[in-house]
Formats: C-alpha cells, sequence, structure tokens
C-alpha cells in the first residue's frame, strides 16, 4: 500500500507541473448547469449523433465510444474542449463548435441516463502484470492502481474521471496509445499521458480487455 501511495505522489508531483489541460472550471454554477441538463432536449440534439454513437449512446462501430451511461460532467466537459480546441478530432470539433453551454449540458444529461452497454465477452484469462496494474499498480514506474482512480467497478468518479467498464475494448485501446502518444492530451494535468507512456502494447490490451468485459 505505501509503495504505490508513494509512487501516486510522485506521479501527481510531476503532473501538476504540466498544468491543466483544458478551460474547463468546475465551479459551483457549472455543476448545476451540468445537473439542470434537460435530457428530452438532449435526446433532439442526440439525433444527429446516431450515426457514430448509436440512438441511446450504444455505437455498433468500435471505434466509436459507447456515451450511453457516461458521467454527465464527463461528457460536458469532453464536449467543451472539442469545442475549445482542447481536444482533437474534426468531425467532433465541428460539431461541438455550434452547441451551447445548455447543449452541451443537455446532451450529457441524456447520455447519462442511458443505459450502459452490455460488456464484451471477456477475452481470455489475463495476465497477472495486467492484474497487478489494476489491483495494486506499479511503483517502480510510477502507475497508481487503476481502480484508484476509476473505481474498483471502472465507474469512474463525478468530475474527471469517465466509467470505463462495458466501454467498447477496441476504443479503450486507441485511447491509452493516443495517451501514450500525446495525440490525445486533453487529460487533467496530463495524470493519463505519464500513466500511458510507461505502458506496453500488451498491457494497453489486457487493460481494455479487462475494463471491456466488466459490468458496469
Amino acid at each position: 500500500m505505501k509503495c504505490w501511495i508513494v509512487g501516486l505522489s510522485a506521479l501527481l508531483m510531476t503532473a501538476a507541473q504540466a498544468g491543466p489541460a483544458t478551460q474547463v472550471a468546475w465551479t459551483e454554477e457549472t455543476l448545476e448547469q451540468v445537473e439542470r441538463g434537460d435530457p428530452e432536449k438532449g435526446k433532439a440534439l442526440a439525433g444527429r449523433c446516431a450515426s457514430c454513437h448509436g440512438e441511446t449512446g450504444v455505437s455498433a462501430n468500435p471505434v466509436f465510444p459507447n456515451l450511453a451511461g457516461q458521467l454527465a460532467t464527463y461528457l460536458y466537459r469532453q464536449l467543451h474542449d472539442y469545442k475549445d480546441g482542447s481536444r482533437e478530432n474534426p468531425i467532433m470539433q465541428g460539431f461541438a463548435a455550434g452547441l451551447s453551454e445548455q447543449d452541451m449540458a443537455d446532451l450529457a444529461a441524456f447520455y447519462s441516463r442511458q443505459p450502459p452497454a452490455k460488456p464484451a465477452a471477456a477475452a481470455g484469462k489475463l495476465s497477472a502484470g495486467v492484474l497487478r496494474l489494476i489491483e495494486h499498480g506499479d511503483s517502480k514506474r510510477i502507475i497508481p492502481p487503476c481502480r484508484v482512480c476509476h473505481g474498483d467497478h471502472g465507474q469512474g468518479e463525478r468530475i474527471d474521471t469517465p466509467r470505463i467498464s462495458g466501454q467498447s475494448q477496441a476504443y479503450l485501446a486507441q485511447t491509452l496509445k493516443a495517451y501514450r502518444t500525446g495525440q490525445r492530451h486533453n487529460d487533467i494535468y496530463g495524470r493519463m499521458r505519464l500513466i500511458a507512456e510507461q505502458l506496453t502494447d500488451e498491457e494497453i490490451e489486457g487493460l481494455a480487455a479487462y475494463y471491456g468485459a466488466l459490468a458496469p
């Protein structure tokens, strides 16, 4: 226990020097706006998203993320990051450009209230190393346990840590690799980039398989 606490502290000290990578400030007013999001208005807006993310946020294409059941605060921040350029994707940036703050809150409310996708079938036996990363991390590489931030069941946290249980395995793997290369860089204080830089391809695929098969 002490080993990963020391490692986590070192990681956070390093990450703090990187600075935030989003323009969203979680004030009381912003949180209240997200909490008051209108799911019915969000449903109407979500019609434009269905071709990639499915009618209720469950994508038929594994390279697109499932949005159903995701935390509303996380969804709001991602849309905001696309709009201001903190997160880069031509399609999503074009879509988010026309959204108001209220639109983003309404979309987040709609998707967060949808039943999460059914988890994928387990992809065989995971290596002991991958399971150790999930439960205990790796203090030598300054990698905290995945469960510390994402929860014992991959449920995420209220604001900046997404639900990853039941997410598409392909999407989880490509996201970790994007963090590793720096292609994606809107993680708070560079935390996921610092972690992903230490992961091997085998570990990334193993973590993606574990959380993709984990029931929300």
